[in-house]
Formats: C-alpha cells, structure tokens, sequence
C-alpha cells in the first residue's frame, strides 16, 4: 500500500504565501472553519492566540493550506516557524510548463513577486530557478 504525502513549506506568513502559491499553480486556498475555530477556542482547546484574520476570515494563525482542483495531487501546507530561511532549499517544487510556456510563466510569476535566481541546462533540458516572496526556491521547467 502506498502511503500519502503532503509537501510542508516553512514561512514567516503561511495565510499569504499560500494566497501566492494558490495564484501562481491555479490552485485554491482550502477554507478553514470559522465556527470550529470559535467553538475550539470556547472550549479552552485553543487560544485566540493561536488564531488570526486573514481576508476578514477567522483562520488558525500558524498554517494555511492549498490543494489542486485536480484529484489525486499533493497538499501544500504552509507553516509558520520562527526562523527566517538562512540556506539553500534542501526541496523544492519544478514547475513544468514545457519549453514553449517557460518564458511567459516566467515573467508571469516575476511580476506576481517571485525573483529570478538563474537559468540552467542539462543536455537537451533547461530551466530557470526562482524564488517565492518569502525566498523558497523553485524552479519552472
């Protein structure tokens, strides 16, 4: 039996780099509960603390999440760690939008806020190394 995944991205703002990764994949933010939040918080399980508003939405402050509208690919999370990154990204994500899109998905994600790190080419491959607003390197391929 094979077993699931989701991939985990550490930042500073999860409800805002999700809010960018969700606009750069096509992707959509899943919603979070409000009424659960609250009831949680009544409850003494949480803090009000531990929550936030983000877009005039009660949402928990520590984490937010995207999913693809296709079926079957994996959920990004995005949490919040008190560090800022320091280092070269031990994982990433490749974009693959193939050779005749790289250009135009380039300039799309540069002007949405992502930086253009460096271009490369292995054989008859090449792409171009990025990174989000929070500094995460990806690459479009």
């Amino acid at each position: 039996m094979a077993t699931d995944f989701q991939v985990t991205v550490d930042c500073a703002e999860p409800h805002v780099l999700a809010d960018w990764w969700a606009e750069a994949l096509g992707w959509r933010v899943e919603p979070q509960d409000e009424a659960f939040i609250r009831r949680t918080v009544e409850a003494g399980h949480a803090t009000e603390a531990q929550t936030t508003t983000h877009r005039g939405r009660l949402v928990w402050a520590t984490g937010a999440a995207i999913t693809s509208p296709d079926p079957d690919r994996p959920r990004v999370l995005f949490q919040s760690v008190p560090e800022a990154k320091t280092v070269k990204n031990r994982v990433h994500l490749d974009l693959r939008v193939g050779d005749e899109r790289r250009e135009a998905e380039v300039a799309r994600l540069t002007g949405m806020g992502a930086t253009e790190l460096w271009r490369a080419a292995q054989g008859p491959f090449s792409w171009v190394t990025m990174a989000d607003p929070e500094g995460n390197e990806f690459c479009v391929a």
